[in-house]
């Protein structure tokens, strides 16, 4: 069994569609499928959700108007005969006949909003399991609510997903494509939720995790994770092999290709991820998996909105108990923490959220003294086999940034990570530079 996702602009034009069906009954391999909305469904339903919101009815009503109509439009290129057009026409008549049930409910409050927006993936894969139909593909629709679930801290219960599977899929035994959404999911009071934007990647693997799956496709628009950002650098290239840790810093770091939570799932259970393009299925796309090369510098990701504290105390720092308290209290406001570094008498942290940052620097001004925070910095993560047997790494980073101001470094903490902390207004120059001084030779 393969798990094989599929994003927004893979399925975004009936033509995509159509390409998507023709490779995944290219062989007889038996996959489930996962979807994402059609691209731009998301942000349209958001869009319907904030004139709900605002209770503007009439606004929202406009709004579905325009959304609905590309809709009625897709089928209608995408099917092939009167039976398939009909199908398809039934799907968007009953999902906007709920989206139009929800105008004038007042509040419109958080959990119609979930329930709005995951009418993209519910679209979606019922157009396309309708359209697999018409083609004659032993298919069939499996919804992602009966097994996708998270719990009270919105982690999804992955044991709970494995134990589904293994319940439903044996009533499929003879289709080869199962169809499922990605992103949308039920938590622990059976209301429809979401694994946040970007989480159909989280549920392929979490699916290929769960049922221990041969291997997961991750299809997008771009051949793999390349090795620096292509908006920003000219000549990047993609990386043919990442370390399940090397995959997971760049994706943490801002590689836009996969979600930061896809890895977790697949390493846990030590399932290969594929990152495959939809526009050029023969090139060979990103693996990560256990093994790697030998190539010291693998890649280069950048995280913007980064804030710099700097914690000082000439009194405590020595003392036990200085930096639990200093975590503690990152850790009673749920903001995590990026890249630390320490001096005798200083800590320095980055954050990425700063929402309870006033009320983080009320409490460590209790017992420290902080300089002001640095806001809009970023953060440049190079990635790579940095073990401590290998020479050279650190002088040939900083010799590629002699140019840049640098303000936090990190290095040592596992051997797949360098990071520097830049102001933001580097951040392109630091990406090229480093780019040429790392990768001149590949």
């Amino acid at each position: 069994m393969h798990v094989w996702k599929f994003g927004g602009t893979s399925v975004g034009k009936p033509e995509r569609m159509q390409s998507i069906r023709n490779l995944i009954t290219e062989d007889d391999t038996r996959k489930i499928v996962v979807l994402s909305a059609l691209s731009g469904s998301t942000n349209a339903l958001l869009a319907i959700g904030e004139s709900l919101k605002a209770t503007n009815d009439a606004d929202a009503n406009a709004k579905i108007d325009v959304l609905k109509a590309h809709y009625d439009n897709f089928v209608d290129e995408l099917y092939k005969t009167t039976d398939g057009k009909a199908a398809g026409q039934k799907i968007i008549d009953n999902e906007f006949s709920f989206i139009r049930s929800l105008v004038g409910i007042k509040p419109f409050t958080l959990k119609q909003e979930k329930e709005l927006v995951a009418e993209g993936e519910l679209l979606s894969t019922q157009i396309f399991q309708a359209f697999l139909t018409e083609e004659g593909v032993a298919s069939t629709l499996l919804p992602a609510l009966e097994f996708m679930r998270i719990d009270a801290d919105n982690e999804p219960e992955i044991h709970f997903t494995e134990q589904k599977l293994a319940e439903i899929l044996p009533l499929h035994a003879d289709k080869q494509i199962i169809v499922t959404q990605g992103f949308i999911c039920r938590n622990p009071r059976g209301e429809v939720d979401n694994l946040k934007r970007g989480g159909s990647d989280y549920t392929a693997s979490l699916i290929g995790g769960a049922m221990r799956a041969e291997e997961i496709q991750i299809w997008t628009d771009i051949d793999g994770m390349h090795n620096n950002d292509p908006r920003i650098v000219k000549n990047t290239f993609p990386v043919r092999e990442l370390t399940f840790d090397e995959a997971a810093e760049l994706a943490y770091f801002g590689a836009k290709i996969l979600h930061p939570s896809t890895i977790t799932p697949a390493r846990m259970f030590g399932v290969p991820v594929r990152l495959k393009n939809t526009m050029d299925p023969s090139a060979p796309g990103t693996l990560i998996a256990d093994r790697t090369s030998d190539q010291v510098f693998k890649a280069i990701a950048a995280k913007d909105g980064i804030t710099a504290l700097y914690i000082h105390s000439t009194r405590m720092l020595n003392a036990y108990g200085f930096l639990r308290r200093i975590f503690e209290i990152f850790e009673k406001y749920k903001t995590p923490v990026d890249m630390i570094t320490t001096s005798e008498v200083s800590v320095s942290v980055t954050i990425d959220n700063t929402e309870r940052i006033q009320e983080i620097t009320d409490e460590l001004n209790t017992f420290c003294t902080l300089e002001e925070p640095d806001f809009d910095q970023t953060i440049i993560c190079i990635v790579g086999n940095f073990s401590a047997d290998n020479e050279g790494v650190a002088i040939r980073v900083f010799n590629a940034m002699k140019n840049i101001p640098i303000r936090m470094i990190s290095y040592g903490g596992t051997e797949s990570n360098l990071s520097l902390l830049v102001h933001g207004r580097y951040k392109a120059e630091a990406l090229n530079a480093l780019n040429d001084g790392l990768f001149a030779n590949e």
